[in-house]
């Protein structure tokens, strides 16, 4: 069931599902009970594109203060539980617009009815899943490990046990710390699962790390047409996430707007500090808001020529440097007014 045709899902005031935008999620790193810093920390990651947002819920306390952080942000909240049901019901009742819940970890059937029926109540969707280290046992021995397999039907004996309680406003999740486990469950459960899902690499590691499997892991899936929501998960500041889903989901084409930077890997030619002056420019072009393609190139050999394949570009000399635009080098300037005379350019850009 690919993008186009799973079931609309409303989160908030952002729609996913039936060939909605891909949206982009993070989740947020502080203590949910501290309002102030959590709500901090969610317009910062506004401000860098973030369009659903999580926040752990371990506590009562955590849950009643989704009702003030709601107060102080723009986007979606949604409330990730386990183990209490009650603090499902409660982040329900103080705003949150989508639930997160394994229901294996919160208690008996009645305890996971009263969840669906709070959720139903509030028209609050329910993310429903399976990571791979949390797998049952039973599905572990049956498929003599932990499979793409086993990952489905786990995922898909809680979408129905929750049908069968009477809601179907889900999202689904399947996530594994394997990359390839997770692109072939993705391809498994999108022939069978008509509700939105969630994709994302967990556990994926750091900076590094984490980008290189979510690049893999997210490239496959999404290339098929398959994956409605995404997070990047990394270890490290969640802003680095957001920047990274914008980027994956631009160069595989689903996503348009924002200046792309292109630079070339310096070599014995570079006779500029092309690493920082790139660095700067990818920096200073983040909040501008043009649909253009920027290079920044370091030599006088393949440097012009590959510029003048950018909307805009600018390639180092011995010092100095040429700005090119549409193809055309415009002027000569010094290194040290390069990034100056290249973000004049860009304020007062018009096609």
């Amino acid at each position: 069931m690919y993008r186009e045709a799973t079931k609309k899902v409303r989160i908030g005031e952002v729609m996913i599902g039936g060939g909605s935008p891909v949206a982009i999620q993070s989740m947020t790193n502080t203590k949910t009970e501290d309002v102030e810093a959590t709500a901090a920390q969610i317009a910062a990651l506004e401000r860098a594109g973030c369009e659903i947002i999580r926040c752990a819920v371990p506590t009562m306390e955590a849950a009643q203060a989704l009702a003030k952080i709601k107060e102080k942000i723009h986007i979606p909240l949604v409330a990730d539980i386990h183990f209490d049901y009650r603090l499902a019901i409660a982040a329900i009742e103080n705003g949150a617009d989508k639930i997160r819940i394994n229901p294996g970890n919160i208690g008996d059937a009645s305890r996971v009815q009263a969840v669906v029926d709070k959720a139903k109540e509030h028209g609050v969707p329910i993310r429903v899943g399976v990571n791979s280290g949390s797998l049952e046992k039973s599905l572990v021995k049956r498929y003599g490990g932990v499979t793409a397999e086993g990952l489905v039907e786990s995922a898909m004996d809680k979408v129905h046990m929750i049908e069968e309680m009477g809601n179907d406003n889900l999202v689904v999740s399947i996530k594994s710390s394997d990359v390839m486990m997770c692109v072939k469950a993705h391809e498994l459960i999108a022939r069978e699962c008509r509700y939105p899902l969630h994709v994302g690499i967990t556990e994926a590691g750091t900076l590094l790390a984490g980008n290189i499997k979510s690049s893999i892991g997210l490239g496959l899936i999404l290339n098929q047409g398959i994956g409605d929501t995404i997070r990047v998960s990394l270890t490290g500041d969640p802003a680095e996430e957001i920047r990274s889903a914008k980027l994956i989901l631009k160069t595989l084409g689903l996503r348009k707007g924002g200046i792309e930077v292109v630079s070339c890997p310096t070599c014995g030619r570079t006779k500029i500090d092309l690493i920082g002056l790139a660095n700067q420019v990818e920096q200073m072009v983040e909040d501008i808001p043009l649909d253009i393609k920027v290079a920044v190139m370091g030599c006088v050999v393949n440097g012009p020529g590959e510029a003048k394949e950018a909307d805009i570009g600018i390639a180092g000399g011995i010092g100095e440097g040429l700005l090119i635009r549409k193809g055309e080098v415009v002027k000569k300037v010094r290194e040290d007014q390069l990034l100056e005379t290249l973000r004049q350019e860009l304020l007062n850009w018009n096609e």
